[in-house]
């Protein structure tokens, strides 16, 4: 009698989110930067993937500056539409995907070059961002 096929269950694959951490009103991505070329990353790693130095752990935000962002208006589980999504350049830090808008009531997104800070994470915990208002 054949021997029946092994079927081993795939561990599931990580969070790919960054880990936030939130201080009062506002926020701060956890990652590593490289000690010899500076690269900024929020994955977790030993080395830098650009010069394969060693790593040391960083915080980056709250600031950052949008470099392109929409709003969605098709479901998917969990989120109903609109919700707005930016890619988000941390000052000094990586680039991160978050939820925001230019304005919630009008669901009007965010448009590149807005300046953001980092406030928080949604219910699902996707970092969230804020429109600056200025001084």
């Amino acid at each position: 009698m054949p021997a029946s096929p092994t079927h081993k269950s795939a561990a599931p694959a990580p969070d790919p989110r960054p880990v936030i951490r939130v201080h009062g009103d506002f926020a701060m991505v956890a990652g590593v930067r490289c000690i010899a070329c500076g690269h900024p990353l929020i994955e977790q790693v030993d080395a830098c993937p650009v010069c394969r130095a060693r790593v040391s752990r960083d915080n980056f935000g709250p600031g950052g500056t949008v470099f392109a962002a929409t709003v969605l208006r098709i479901a998917l589980p969990e989120r109903p539409p609109p919700y707005g999504l930016a890619y988000v350049d941390l000052d000094g830090g990586p680039r991160i995907l978050a939820h925001g808008y230019a304005d919630r009531d009008t669901c009007r997104p965010l448009a590149p070059g807005d300046r953001v800070r980092l406030t928080g994470q949604t219910a699902l915990g996707d970092p969230l961002v804020e429109l600056e208002t200025p001084l």
